[in-house]
């Protein structure tokens, strides 16, 4: 299966499981705030919708052409006074458009060079982090509401692979290892993953460490969150969700700011 084949099944089965969710929630648990600050469940619903609604009608006619993002601020005006059961009716007909669009592109329109938030990449690219997007929105609701799920397998395994691609720069930039110094994380699953950095001159990802100044282990959900500024380090450090061995002054602030986006 090619990258951008992965990548258009990933949405949907994303689509899928955010509309699954979120079916026949009460109004209270729309009303629940999410792990996104500035969202309850209510609100990272309208948001996701309302980015696919940007999107729905948009391809890249060249790579400096950017969506139409001022649509997203108008839809969410909008859905804010539905109902949460009118807001899921609206989101899977918007869901449903998105399908049928992504669905009938072919390998080269992915491939088309395009706008992305990481950057001119293509459009195949771009959808890739929608993927991110979609699963770590789909956390933020599914924690607060106690309805685990959807944290192994192809859509996660995409998402994280966001998050690896960032860890030079989480090391170098945002724990501030020292030159000299290396790193080892281990995640116990359900993505289960194994990163290694070091610091010579510059931090830098590398295929295997032999000994490592410090070593983080943590489940890949905790990880995930911690990583993209969810949940609070020093909730996640007292309960042993994360923990470390090795150089502990390392170790403890690789934990506490593995923060990289949010």
């Amino acid at each position: 299966m090619s990258d951008n084949k992965a990548t258009i099944d990933n949405i949907i089965s994303s689509f899928d499981s955010f509309e699954a969710v979120t079916s026949g929630l009460s109004e209270h648990q729309w009303a629940t705030q999410s792990l996104c600050p500035d969202w309850t469940v209510h609100g990272v619903a309208s948001h996701l919708a309302a980015i696919e609604t940007v999107l729905t009608g948009w391809f890249p006619s060249s790579d400096e052409d950017v969506p139409p993002f001022e649509k997203a601020s108008e839809f969410m005006a909008d859905a804010a006074g539905l109902s949460g059961a009118d807001l899921h009716q609206t989101m899977s007909e918007i869901f449903a458009a998105r399908r049928a669009e992504l669905l009938a592109l072919s390998d080269s329109q992915l491939d088309t060079p395009s706008f992305t938030p990481v950057g001119v990449q293509t459009y195949g690219r771009f959808m890739g982090v929608r993927v991110f997007d979609l699963w770590v929105h789909e956390q933020d609701i599914r924690v607060p509401l106690g309805l685990p799920g959807n944290d192994g397998g192809a859509v996660a395994e995409q998402a994280f692979g966001q998050i690896e691609s960032s860890i030079g720069y989480i090391v170098g930039k945002k724990i501030e290892l020292a030159d000299g110094k290396s790193i080892a994380f281990e995640l116990s699953g359900p993505v289960e993953r194994s990163m290694y950095v070091t610091v010579d001159g510059r931090a830098k990802a590398v295929e295997s460490l032999n000994d490592p100044s410090a070593t983080i282990a943590a489940d890949s959900l905790t990880f995930a969150l911690l990583a993209c500024g969810r949940i609070d380090p020093s909730e996640a450090i007292d309960d042993g969700r994360i923990s470390w061995t090795g150089d502990a002054e390392i170790g403890e602030r690789a934990a506490r700011n593995l923060r990289f986006t949010m």
